[in-house]
């Protein structure tokens, strides 16, 4: 049995042995003079502005939400979809009520980022 994982094992061990000599080697070769520029904030080219403890928008977070939601159910339901004949043919029913209930609750979150304002872009 133990055999079966050998494989496993030996790419696990080489992609350990991989990364470790890249980020050595980065390391060692790599330039080593930093200076005020080099180790200032950096955003996107411009000066910092504000603080770190700055309060962000909640629309930022919705946005979040949405992309969330849509990976959700695009990850799961394309396939069930895709399978939905044979899956109905073996389970009935409750595999169209499962789906229900999952959509049920995803929708539940377009609903809160809708009432929190989410989906106005002004």
């Amino acid at each position: 049995m133990i055999e079966e994982y050998i494989p496993v094992l030996i790419v696990l061990a080489v992609a350990l042995i991989f990364g470790s000599v890249l980020v050595l080697t980065s390391t060692i070769i790599g330039p080593q003079r930093p200076n005020r520029a080099k180790t200032s904030t950096y955003e996107s080219g411009m000066q910092p502005v504000g603080t770190t403890r700055q309060r962000i928008s909640i629309k930022y977070y919705l946005v979040a939400m949405f992309f969330i939601i849509f990976d959700l159910e695009v990850i799961f339901i394309y396939p069930w979809a895709v399978q939905f004949r044979k899956l109905f043919g073996e389970f009935g029913i409750s595999v169209f009520l499962s789906m229900l209930i999952f959509l049920i609750v995803l929708e539940l979150g377009y609903l809160y980022a809708y009432k929190k304002g989410g989906f106005k872009w002004d």
